[in-house]
């Protein structure tokens, strides 16, 4: 809701306050006294196209600010939050402070809460807030997704439940559609990595590699290399452990030697006792050494030039693997295991794809049954709401006209159903149903835009509605009804009329007039034309009805008059509550 707006230096208003508040709010003046520069400050506000042109005649800059009262959960808050704004937050509500500024050069800023924001942020908020029905101001209800939005909103909360069911199924078919197209799409990529990934592990398989045998075999080798070198060491080695030869004695026939010396006397001395038996621990070892050595030189004998082919044909086989799969065996055999599970994963696709296919297909059916369903519904809801507004229409002097809500089924499904949904207007008989916005004059579309919005309001409102021009062309009872409506669309949200019309002004809670004086002098000396804005009291309401009534405001009659039209709008107000 917009508690009141300031406005600074815009077209013929120098310094002005508009206070607003909750309910039905109108404004009146006389011919070219600045109403419409009340519409002019909220496009601003809303982020519309600036015009230097507004900006008043010497004046630097024109400035227009709002403030708002919102609910405290309101997604408006949220979004201004993101762009940085201070938002005042009580218990259940915030107010929010939007400004829009123009230079007398052409040159436009915006804040929010109280700081600087891109133009296109007010454009955000402002679809959220307020809808302005004029002659050059466009539809809220112009786009195909408005409309339907609507349409759903009106049906209420049958349709709303079916089609939160639809569109789950809706998602499922979409997800389930996706999987099926990438993988028939990857098909041929698949055979290709399959075919290749099959003929790598049977190449490994073939050798079939056992964890670091490249390491154990390139020890192998470098033995093998070396045999002779190796059987000759080992067998001096050997002879020097074990030598009979009395001029060259065994190690161990020395180490028995000295330790059955010590032994003599180990009795009479702890230290030669104790060296005696480490000279027997020698023995054993030395003994273990020369049977190991033994041992070592027999395998020697049994291995040969034959065995070093072998060996370096298998680690030929390896290192082929190596180069193509991995930098070791280790990582070669890792890499198998992990294509075998890939290799697995493919081959079962086409099974995959066969379930995909049958699951698309259900949900196909599925969607295309709640689809149909959600055109039933839509189609009842269509000629009801199309019914009211009509209805609504004949009391806004426009007996003739017509509101036709068409359906048209699309060639496929989307995710709001199989249905095109377009508003339209046959605004006199034996004319064509035209779209909204098409065919009809400014001041009988803000009365179709009126007409839709009363009945929309308990379903699809926005905060705060704005009508230019709606009395345009109509008078008497029309006019009454015109007001009667603004007020019953008033229970719902905040309605702000500019309007000529007394009957329509008589039904509001507030009313502001704009109030023009004529030659005043610039400080250049020029005469210009200023405004201001003052919200009446009662008497002087009647006064300003008055002279909308009759050019008159201190004619008794007139007064009379408006006395009659005022109490008798109040009483009906009233009953509404």
């Amino acid at each position: 809701m917009i508690q009141e707006i300031r406005i600074s230096d815009l077209g013929v208003i120098s310094q002005a306050t508009l206070p607003l508040g909750p309910g039905f709010s109108v404004v009146t003046g006389e011919t070219g006294a600045g109403k419409t520069m009340v519409i002019t400050a909220l496009g601003l506000l809303l982020g519309r196209r600036a015009d230097a042109g507004a900006v008043r005649h010497g004046a630097k800059q024109a400035v227009a600010d709002a403030t708002l009262v919102l609910p405290a959960a309101s997604k408006v808050l949220d979004r201004a939050e993101e762009a940085g704004a201070l938002v005042e937050r009580y218990e259940d509500q915030a107010e929010l402070i939007i400004t829009r500024t123009l230079s007398a050069e052409g040159r436009s800023r915006a804040s929010v809460g109280g700081r600087a924001a891109p133009v296109g942020v007010l454009v955000e908020l402002g679809e959220d807030l307020i809808a302005i029905h004029g002659q050059t101001d466009q539809l809220r209800l112009k786009g195909a997704a408005a409309q339907r939005a609507s349409l759903d909103k009106f049906a209420g909360a049958p349709l709303a439940k079916l089609l939160a069911t639809y569109q789950e199924t809706f998602d499922k078919w979409g997800g389930a559609t996706a999987e099926l197209e990438e993988l028939v799409a990857a098909s041929r990529e698949r055979i290709r990595e399959a075919e290749s990934l099959q003929s790598a592990l049977e190449e490994i398989d073939a050798v079939d590699p056992q964890p670091a045998e490249d390491v154990d075999l390139k020890h192998q080798s470098l033995k093998l290399s070396n045999i002779e070198a190796l059987r000759s060491n080992a067998n001096l080695a050997h002879e020097s452990l074990n030598s009979e030869d009395y001029e060259a004695p065994s190690v161990i026939s020395l180490v028995e030697i000295a330790r059955h010396a010590l032994e003599q006397v180990a009795a009479d001395d702890a230290d030669i006792k104790s060296l005696s038996e480490r000279l027997n621990e020698i023995g054993i070892l030395a003994a273990e050494v020369s049977t190991d050595l033994a041992a070592y030189l027999s395998d020697l004998d049994t291995e040969g030039p034959e065995q070093l082919a072998a060996l370096e044909e298998r680690r030929a086989d390896l290192n082929r693997l190596i180069r193509k799969y991995a930098p070791d065996i280790d990582e070669v055999i890792a890499w198998a295991n992990n294509s075998r599970a890939r290799l697995a994963e493919i081959q079962g696709d086409d099974g995959r794809i066969e379930e995909l296919r049958a699951e698309t297909e259900a949900l196909r059916l599925e969607v295309a049954d709640l689809a149909a369903k959600l055109s039933k519904l839509r189609a009842k809801a269509a000629k009801d709401l199309a019914a009211r507004v009509t209805a609504e229409l004949a009391a806004l002097a426009m007996p003739d006209a017509k509101f036709v809500v068409e359906l048209e089924k699309l060639a496929e499904p989307n995710r709001f159903g199989i249905d095109a949904i377009t508003m339209l207007l046959q605004p006199h008989a034996g004319s064509s149903p035209r779209p909204l916005g098409k065919g009809a004059s400014g001041g009988e579309l803000s009365r179709v835009m009126l007409a839709i919005e009363v009945v929309l309001a308990a379903v699809d409102p926005v905060p705060t509605f704005v009508f230019d021009e709606v009395d345009a062309g109509v008078g008497g009872k029309a006019a009454v009804e015109i007001g009667k409506r603004l007020a019953m669309l008033a229970k719902h949200v905040q309605v702000i009329v500019v309007t000529h019309l007394p009957q329509v002004a008589a039904y509001a809670d507030r009313h502001v007039r704009v109030i023009k004086s004529s030659n005043a002098k610039a400080a250049d000396g020029a005469g210009f034309t200023a405004s201001d804005v003052v919200l009446l009291d009662e008497a002087e309401r009647v006064r300003e009805l008055a002279r909308m009534l009759a050019g008159q405001e201190d004619s008794s009659t007139a007064q009379a008059h408006a006395e009659e039209l005022l109490g008798e709008a109040q009483l009906l107000v009233s009953s509404l509550s």
